[in-house]
């Protein structure tokens, strides 16, 4: 009689799953982005909602949430309830790095979120403003060496690729470039056109516009293979520093009980998006590559990831409070 009450129950429970999947989703879905508007991650977002709102048919609803190298948005989302209405454009930094680089965070990455679906993985680009005198690697090392105070490099906030990418930077070359986190890619991009900081390392597709209308000049992109998007831009390695190679990612995450089968109808969901020519165009102008695939190859990539960027972190000796 018990095993009979059990099969029932369990009977039941997939029943109520079924169900919930059918009729998900019901209501507006809560997209945070835990940067300001006008960066690469908000891009990536806004770009990604109206496909993901005409296929699951209901409004999908861009909320940002910045600061803290993008804690405050992403313990948000880890708080929220597990129902498939908030998830998170999830970016390395606080997904991989924030756990070493801050001294305490209020969440863990690799227990607090479901993962949904890779989306991107891209180069960053050492670029600087035209009033810097420099037009490659081996004039900017010169020259940050005569003049180390005057070179700092702006970032998306301390823990991000931008700014781990500056950090790397100097201790593969002995420089000491000051860092200078913003709030947000968005707010650092504007301030390096401006000429009020000379240097940045930025995401690529952020700045391939301002790079080919010389508001900025690249010198080197950071990954061991030259970008597409600027072909005739060398790598740091092929500029004297042999072994740089960094990159940072995205991807969607939910948080940690969102039910399976809703997990399931995102991730298929994302990926007939990404499948489209068209979509996958406009991506790329982004200067990165669709990524997409499995929530279990996502949540692969976001331990290992954690394991080798926060070794990273501790080797470069980078602390943040």
């Amino acid at each position: 009689m018990l095993s009979k009450v059990i099969l029932a129950s369990v009977l039941f429970a997939q029943a109520l799953s079924a169900a919930a999947n059918d009729a998900y989703p019901s209501k507006p879905i809560k997209f945070i982005i835990p940067y300001p508007p006008g960066g690469p991650t908000d891009a990536m977002a806004r770009l990604i909602q109206v496909p993901l709102q005409a296929k699951l048919k209901t409004p999908v609803i861009i909320d940002n949430r910045p600061g803290a190298g993008g804690n405050i948005g992403t313990d948000f989302v880890a708080k929220a309830p597990a129902d498939g209405y908030t998830i998170l454009l999830a970016a390395s930094g606080p997904m991989a790095v924030n756990k070493t680089l801050y001294r305490s965070i209020p969440f863990d990455p690799l227990k607090d979120f479901a993962p949904i679906i890779q989306i991107s993985a891209f180069p960053l680009v050492l670029e600087v403003h035209p009033s810097v005198p420099v037009s490659n690697v081996k004039q900017f090392l010169a020259l940050a060496k005569e003049k180390p105070d005057e070179l700092g490099f702006a970032s998306a906030g301390n823990g991000t690729p931008q700014h781990l990418a500056g950090e790397l930077f100097n201790k593969a070359t002995g420089t000491k470039l000051q860092h200078i986190p913003y709030k947000g890619a968005g707010p650092a991009l504007i301030d390096v056109m401006g000429g009020h900081v000379k240097v940045m390392f930025d995401i690529l597709g952020s700045s391939a516009q301002y790079i080919k209308t010389g508001k900025l000049r690249a010198l080197a992109v950071t990954t061991a293979t030259r970008s597409a998007v600027l072909p005739d831009v060398p790598t740091l390695a092929e500029a004297g520093l042999p072994g740089y190679d960094f990159s940072g990612w995205h991807g969607i995450v939910a948080p940690a009980t969102t039910p399976k089968p809703v997990i399931s109808k995102l991730n298929q969901a994302i990926n007939e998006i990404f499948a489209d020519p068209e979509f996958k165009k406009h991506w790329e102008e982004l200067g990165t590559p669709i990524v997409g695939g499995t929530p279990e190859a996502f949540g692969a990539l976001m331990r290992s990831e954690s394991a080798k960027l926060g070794k990273l972190v501790k080797d470069i000796g980078v602390k943040v409070d």
